[in-house]
């Protein structure tokens, strides 16, 4: 059973406003997006994007004029919503990561706790799968890409492990990658898996998670309205990274280049903020923690649209 981590948390930090327009850009299972339909009026609108094609089939069974899902990764959001002639809304959540149901469901292939097909595809409709990338690519890159998404002290050692396996037979399945990972890490993280961090550096860069969220930030702050909420739940501390970095970069204003003639307009401009901080980050309490593990991990920060006109004020 899929438990939507700081449920009530996100969907306060968002301010509901009876008749504004949110978007939820990672509908998942679905607990934030029916959380957000209870508190907004009738004349609310609620649009969710999911790149997974069972998350969309299971918000299309959501039977309300007032919502609408698109099968969709979300650095399409703009381009999407400005073809459905919505150019500003009153706020974003973005929910990161993988949900606990596609952990769990073996034929997804995101985790070594049970055997199944190395596919690890967000969208299961396009792109390569897990096995189809570790049958070809280079030794060099697949550590490279394990050190880089996952921080694996031990990345050199499990690519070249893998590439000697795949040489004896393909690398199918959930098990065998696992299990090739294990001979290849030589010493363990307390009550973690040795191939827990591998696993994850795959995933991450077969659905291209960090690029997608490094695109999609600013189209976020470009679609709000003054006082709209940007809110954000990571998982992973590269994902906290990008969206902290952005966020304060967004809030502070731009720093003017020394000994640069510039104009009065020009100043103001630099030194717009675009954002401001809600709160200092919120993670999960203990009692979230022990009933969920999975939020063990999960980071929430908020940001809000300020008005552009106080720019240089």
């Amino acid at each position: 059973m899929h438990i939507t981590v700081l449920l009530h948390e996100a969907v306060d930090a968002l301010e509901i406003k009876l008749n504004g327009t949110y978007v939820d850009a990672t509908f998942g299972y679905g607990g934030h997006s029916r959380q957000i339909l209870k508190r907004l009026g009738r004349n609310g609108r609620l649009i969710a994007f999911d790149r997974d094609p069972i998350a969309v089939m299971k918000g299309r069974d959501i039977e309300d004029v007032r919502f609408c899902i698109v099968h969709s990764k979300f650095s399409q959001i703009q381009r999407i919503l400005q073809k459905m002639n919505v150019n500003q809304v009153d706020g974003i959540l973005l929910d990161l990561g993988v949900s606990s149901t596609q952990l769990e469901e073996a034929s997804r292939g995101f985790s070594f706790r049970s055997d199944g097909p190395l596919d690890m595809r967000m969208d299961t409709s396009t792109g390569q799968t897990a096995t189809e990338w570790l049958a070809s690519v280079p030794e060099k890159k697949l550590g490279q890409v394990i050190k880089e998404y996952s921080e694996e002290r031990f990345a050199k050692n499990i690519a070249r492990a893998v590439v000697a396996a795949r040489m004896q037979q393909p690398i199918v399945t959930t098990l065998q990658l696992s299990t090739i990972v294990a001979t290849a890490v030589r010493s363990r993280e307390p009550n973690q898996n040795p191939a827990t961090r591998t696993f994850q550096a795959i995933r991450i860069y077969l659905n291209q998670e960090l690029e997608e969220l490094s695109s999609t930030l600013p189209q976020c702050l470009e679609l709000l309205n003054l006082g709209g909420r940007l809110v954000t739940i990571s998982f992973h501390s590269l994902e906290d990274r990008i969206v902290k970095h952005f966020m304060r970069a967004a809030s502070n204003p731009d720093t003017l280049p020394k000994g640069v003639p510039l104009r009065a307009k020009e100043v103001r401009h630099l030194s717009c903020q675009k954002l401001q901080l809600m709160g200092k980050a919120i993670r999960p309490k203990t009692g979230d923690i022990v009933s969920n593990a999975r939020a063990r991990s999960a980071v929430m920060r908020v940001a809000e649209r300020i008005d552009l006109n106080n720019c240089g004020a």
